[in-house]
């Protein structure tokens, strides 16, 4: 496995509603996330933050909900992890949005295909077409395999960037109603809260990562809205019932069992509704749990 990991940060608050998402990646600097993976033995290299337009100077992009500047951004973050991945480094992209991931997993699936295990209380399965807030943070999946607006769809490189097989989604417990039925009809593997309830966690990881053993290359997006909000309060779009810390841990340790992470997004950290950045410390936690971090 590469020991070198390149920090990104993408301060994207253009995917959604909620205002505040733009400060993770500094609210992860201040957690200590680079002397964290160093303490792992990582060479940890962090570039700063990608450049993204300020929201409010955007007016003329809001009916189009920012697609515009999303757009361009992502691009940006596409070359990012291309050329991260070029240089035999572990591009970790902390967000921002979740919309980011239009470009990290558009790049770091340039050269090559990779799995994708997507922790998220939300299906991110909407197109223009179902989506009732028409917020793309919401639509980033879907674009991934190529529905979509073409903007997204064809960032990068033309067409989609995973087949359905490459992806397996954690945590969910709150869908849109065409959403349902869209991810019903694909081949996504879809783990929700009751299967994790009822089935516990580690068993479902196992499984998860057995569905992807066609890959040699795994890329986790975490969102932190996957988590229970009673253990990380700073998330934009809270959804009550989530996974707990130590199920999160516990899937980032199998994880890192597999030495096969290569890429890794944080995102939807909110710092302005968080406590004394609890949601930023977990994150860091579950990160050095992904990057090898052991109990003994």
């Amino acid at each position: 496995m590469e020991s070198r990991v390149r920090m990104i940060g993408v301060p994207l608050d253009l995917g959604q509603e909620q205002r505040g998402v733009d400060l993770g990646p500094g609210a992860l600097r201040y957690a200590g996330l680079s002397a964290r993976l160093a303490g792992l033995g990582y060479q940890v290299e962090d570039i700063g933050n990608l450049e993204v337009p300020v929201r409010d100077v955007l007016t003329a992009e809001r009916d189009r909900h920012y697609l515009p500047s999303i757009a361009k951004v992502c691009d940006t973050v596409y070359q990012s992890a291309r050329a991260a991945v070029a240089d035999g480094a572990i591009p970790l992209f902390m967000g921002g949005d979740h919309s980011l991931a239009l470009g990290s997993i558009g790049g770091i699936t340039d050269e090559q295909p990779t799995a994708v295990i997507w922790i998220d209380a939300h299906g991110d399965f909407n197109t223009p077409k179902s989506s009732p807030t028409g917020n793309i943070h919401g639509m980033v999946l879907a674009a991934l395999l190529g529905e979509g607006f073409p903007e997204l769809v064809h960032l990068g490189r033309p067409g989609a960037k995973l087949a359905g097989n490459d992806v397996v989604l954690i945590g969910l417990r709150e869908l849109d109603p065409q959403e349902k039925v869209r991810l019903r009809e694909s081949c996504i593997t879809v783990y929700t809260m009751r299967d994790i309830d009822e089935r516990g966690i580690g068993a479902i990881a196992r499984e998860a990562l057995g569905k992807l053993a066609h890959r040699t290359r795994l890329h986790v997006s975490l969102d932190l809205d996957g988590l229970d909000p009673l253990e990380v309060p700073g998330v934009g779009t809270t959804s009550p019932g989530g996974i707990t810390y130590r199920e999160a841990q516990l899937l980032m340790e199998i994880i890192a069992d597999t030495k096969l992470l290569r890429s890794m997004d944080i995102v939807e950290i909110n710092p302005i509704l968080d406590h004394g950045n609890r949601t930023a410390k977990i994150a860091v936690e579950l990160a050095a749990s992904a990057f090898g971090a052991a109990i003994l």
